[in-house]
């Protein structure tokens, strides 16, 4: 029963002539070895070359494989095979020889020929022509496909990139429409209820303009958070203002205490990076917030050995396998993808129970001085205070 290789070697070469390289110095060699192929059944265009000159013209040709005495005059079949390697051919390559040693063969194969056989033993060769073919033609499937794996994965991450700059770049124009258009009204609206309010002698009247100027208060409070959601300004201010007040806009809102700490009062850091900082500390509290049920959370930011590190954590129920994986679980992607597109990553690592929680590390390699002030650290936790982890 012939061997898989073979079967593919077969099925590939369905009408088609081998097409051998041989480098012997004896002809009567070169037509034994052509004989033992011819008579296992292979079709084979073979060429002698002699010399090393003759060698390395022929390689400028396709073949499909390399058959190679040992020993030829001021040349040698590892010669051979170095100067294959040396122009980065991928071509099956077989060392025949009269006499070889153990030491020489182990050899030949570490330097990457295909296989090793004795001239007094060619039965074996056509086996070993059609196994190295075959061997040569999977191997290069597969670096063509990883070599196309690769650029996938490359197209994946610059439309990824193009996707969160898209985002950002809407979210300022949103941003911009609501402070110029939403805003100017609500604005407008307010003098026009204020001027109601002030020339109206009816109580009842003063009344409900004092509700309605109350209600557009809190319009007004909701539109400037959807523009800072939107459009994040307090990072004019730099990364650790906007962590801070971020963290404490959060434990308001939700009643959930919220600690940050840095271990810098201020960071210069390159492009983009403290925005992607920033979302991912977005994306995290509000998760927590809706999914955690957690009391505590700690954010820490730290910049040391060109590394930029925020980790989130909380005491919540925790993450499972079951959450990271979800089908629709693009929160999660969403995290690892905005971060690529800085060259930095995101780890999650969930605790063993309910209350253990989850921390979510952002790091970031960065080209930048580590300080631009004295080392701080902004709103030092209690000394007991536990290191709680973050939900997802």
């Amino acid at each position: 029963m012939p061997s898989a290789p073979a079967t593919a070697f077969a099925a590939s070469r369905a009408g088609q002539a081998c097409r051998l390289l041989h480098l012997e110095d004896s002809e009567l060699d070169h037509s034994l070895a052509l004989a033992y192929l011819a008579r296992a059944g292979l079709r084979v265009d073979a060429r002698r070359v002699e010399s090393r000159d003759e060698f390395t013209r022929a390689l400028d040709e396709p073949w499909d494989v390399v058959l190679s005495d040992y020993n030829l005059p001021g040349y040698s079949g590892l010669q051979a095979l170095a100067d294959l390697r040396e122009r980065g051919i991928d071509l099956p390559f077989i060392l025949v020889s009269g006499m070889i040693g153990e030491d020489t063969a182990v050899e030949a194969m570490r330097n990457g020929a295909s296989d090793y056989l004795l001239k007094n033993n060619l039965a074996r060769l056509a086996p070993a022509v059609e196994h190295a073919i075959a061997a040569g033609e999977a191997r290069r499937a597969r670096a063509e496909a990883d070599r196309q794996l690769a650029a996938s994965r490359q197209r994946l991450s610059e439309l990824a990139q193009h996707l969160q700059t898209s985002v950002e770049t809407e979210r300022h124009a949103i941003a911009r429409e609501i402070h110029d258009d939403v805003g100017g009204s609500l604005a407008a609206l307010r003098f026009e209820l204020d001027w109601v309010r002030r020339h109206s002698r009816e109580p009842v009247v003063q009344q409900r303009m004092t509700a309605a100027l109350e209600l557009l208060t809190h319009a007004t409070l909701a539109s400037q958070r959807i523009m800072q959601n939107l459009r994040p300004a307090i990072l004019e201010q730099g990364l650790v203002a906007a962590l801070q007040w971020m963290a404490s806009g959060f434990e308001k809102r939700t009643g959930i205490r919220c600690r940050f700490r840095s271990s810098h009062e201020r960071m210069t850091l390159p492009p983009m990076v403290p925005l992607v900082a920033y979302r991912t500390a977005q994306e995290a509290l509000t998760n927590i917030g809706k999914h955690a049920g957690a009391t505590q959370v700690a954010m820490d930011l730290s910049l040391g050995r060109g590394v930029l590190s925020l980790e989130i954590s909380d005491n919540g129920r925790g993450l499972g396998q079951a959450d990271l994986a979800k089908a629709h679980s693009f929160g999660i992607r969403g995290l690892h993808e905005r971060a690529s597109t800085v060259g930095g990553w995101v780890e999650l690592s969930a605790g063993g129970g309910p209350g253990s929680g989850t921390t979510l590390m952002l790091s970031v390699p960065v080209d930048s001085p580590e300080d631009t002030r004295a080392p701080n650290a902004t709103q030092p936790r209690d000394p007991e205070e536990e290191v709680w982890s973050t939900r997802y």
